[in-house]
């Protein structure tokens, strides 16, 4: 499928800093792509070259294979929704959201049907005749949206739109914007440092850092296959064991972690070869803790033949059971297991116990 918005290595620097370094993203007409990443990588400075806000260094950017860089920012039609509302503070609800019709000369009969479909569409029908100050925060950044899509734009943009929210009104309105796209269709470019928040709402994620995109692809995709120690780090919870290989081929790595235990995955990386030092990812949820008197020694599958820690902390998460235990070179690592595993009584602080996990599970890297 022919891409709708094309970025085309653009590239940014102010004086000797770089602020993005040649990013190149295809985006597919009606998708919700997420730019993710921390303060810093590039992210926001790419949305603001599409928005037409900042002028690349380099680089370009088409539109329904149209150069999109040489049109005003007031004439490319382009929806944008900020952390803050920007909501005119002395016009009603329903004012706002005709607003950008006004300015664009609509008939008032268009505007009054669009005004009513705008509110419906955001659930706010009546709040038309309301000041922004008379609602929520949540209630405001919904009439952000209804006015970003009311003149119909080909692609909405938006900035950290929910970050001044807290975690309960946030994950509501990540219900609400899925549902808006989904029944809108409408083009999304969307800027968040917040993993959960883009698993949630992306069909595919662009993850940024140090100024460019480290890889794209769907929260499952980037979860179980990072391409990089950063975004195997940034996208969900994360094991690193540090691993000396000692053969890496044939679909099979064998080494051994810091204190002579064996290790063989199926995780293989062909950067590495044979005494490189590496770092085996594992997922919390992806190992096992057995107490010393219920382990019965190495699987078929086992890619670790039980490596021996001590048991630092547990906490009941309601589903799951979280356990922070050392390794005998003394790494914290992360456990989760599902809540049934606090009835071994074998466990708890203090106390010796076994980790094991699948070998297909685990994920082999250089050194950062």
């Amino acid at each position: 499928m022919t891409a709708f918005l094309q970025i085309q290595r653009l590239r940014k620097t102010y004086d000797d800093v770089v602020a993005i370094d040649h990013v190149s993203l295809d985006v597919r007409k009606g998708e919700f792509m997420t730019f993710l990443g921390p303060s810093g990588s590039g992210k926001s400075t790419t949305l603001y070259i599409v928005a037409g806000f900042q002028e690349p260094t380099e680089g370009r950017v088409l539109l329904d294979g149209k150069p999109l860089l040489s049109v005003a920012p007031n004439k490319r039609n382009i929806g944008m929704v900020f952390q803050r509302y920007t909501l005119f503070p002395h016009l009603t609800v329903g004012e706002n959201v005709a607003f950008p019709l006004r300015v664009r000369g609509r008939p008032d009969a268009e505007i009054k049907a669009k005004v009513e479909k705008m509110l419906k569409l955001v659930h706010l029908s009546e709040c038309r005749d309301r000041m922004p100050a008379q609602l929520s925060g949540g209630q405001q950044q919904r009439v952000a949206i209804a006015r970003a899509l009311a003149y119909d734009p080909p692609v909405l943009l938006m900035d950290e739109p929910l970050s001044a929210l807290d975690k309960k009104l946030r994950e509501e309105i990540q219900l609400e914007l899925r549902r808006i796209h989904q029944e809108t269709g409408v083009t999304i470019l969307y800027v968040t440092h917040d993993q959960e928040e883009a698993l949630r709402l992306s069909d595919r994620i662009a993850v940024f850092n140090k100024g460019c995109i480290e890889q794209v692809g769907t929260g499952e995709e980037l979860y179980a296959n990072p391409a990089s120690r950063f975004v195997a780090s940034f996208i969900g919870n994360s094991n690193f064991l540090p691993v000396k290989v000692m053969k890496n081929s044939g679909g099979r790595m064998n080494g051994v972690f810091p204190n002579g235990h064996e290790i063989a995955s199926d995780a293989l990386n062909p950067a590495l070869a044979a005494g490189d030092e590496g770092a085996l990812m594992i997922r919390p949820e992806q190992m096992r803790l057995s107490s010393l008197q219920s382990a019965s020694g190495a699987s078929g599958t086992s890619g670790t033949a039980g490596l021996p820690v001590t048991v630092r902390d547990i906490t009941y998460l309601g589903d799951a059971m979280h356990y922070a235990v050392a390794t005998p070179w003394q790494q914290e690592i992360s456990i989760r297991m599902p809540a049934a595993h606090r009835h071994d009584s074998g466990i708890a602080i203090g106390a010796q116990a076994l980790v094991d996990w699948d070998a297909r599970d685990g994920r082999l890297f250089a050194l950062a």
